[in-house]
């Protein structure tokens, strides 16, 4: 089953029973241990969720803005922002990601399993100019990888740290146990969209060698907690970018 990841889509999967096993989860390790070491400064987490990143980054002194579609989305964000005492240090803003265009560049931009209304590497392009000079561009996708066949189309469930968000028509996570845009409401869809999945190789083709510096460009899998408690393998792509000066 297709879905496509407007804005109602991902109103419906927020205020649906997914929800707050959605809005759970941690950061995602992948942020954890690539941006740890970076200066705090000015961060733009585009697809937020319910803003587990934002959070995270906020709390170690980061200024963000954090954008998603989903108004449920942010609201359980905003509550889970105030929980952890950062609620000053984030900016959340409803927008659709693939028109939106903020006012400023940042010094940080990272998405997280995030699907938009455009091709995917279009939305990492289009992302990718928000940083700003010496900025970082920092990105958590869905790997192509072997296995696609069995679940292209199906919308995902994911378990802690493995959600999918909706930026705009389209970028939603939906982490399962996590944060997230969501795969799709039917039971069974355990796999991301294949339009959605990428390697590699195929973001790091998008960032001019003349512009960007290739910190990071990894493809692993890792086994988290999925619905119902069973174990499930999330195939990951990460890049982490410098925007040379």
């Amino acid at each position: 089953m297709t879905h496509a990841f407007d804005k109602g889509y991902w109103e419906h999967i927020w205020q649906g029973d997914r929800a707050p096993a959605m809005a759970a989860a941690g950061a995602n390790p992948h942020l954890v241990r690539e941006v740890d070491d970076l200066t705090p400064g000015t961060a733009l987490e585009a697809g937020c969720g319910a803003g587990a990143e934002a959070i995270w980054l906020a709390a170690r002194g980061w200024r963000v803005t954090a954008a998603d579609v989903a108004a449920g989305a942010l609201a359980r964000a905003a509550d889970r922002a105030a929980a952890a005492g950062v609620a000053g240090r984030v900016r959340w803003v409803e927008a659709d990601l693939s028109t939106w265009q903020p006012p400023v560049r940042y010094d940080l931009v990272t998405t997280h399993y995030a699907h938009p209304a455009m091709p995917q590497l279009d939305f990492y392009e289009r992302v990718a100019s928000w940083v700003a000079p010496g900025g970082t561009l920092f990105i958590v996708g869905h790997l192509q990888h072997h296995d696609q066949h069995a679940t292209a189309g199906h919308g995902h469930d994911h378990g802690p740290g493995g959600h999918d968000r909706g930026g705009g028509p389209g970028h939603g996570h939906d982490g399962g146990p996590g944060h997230g845009h969501g795969g799709g409401p039917g039971a069974g869809e355990t796999g991301p969209p294949a339009a959605a999945s990428v390697t590699a190789a195929d973001i790091t083709a998008r960032l001019d060698p003349a512009g960007w510096e290739i910190v990071t460009a990894q493809e692993s899998r890792r086994t988290v907690t999925g619905p119902g408690g069973h174990p499930m393998t999330l195939h990951d792509v990460v890049v982490r970018a410098r925007r040379r000066r």
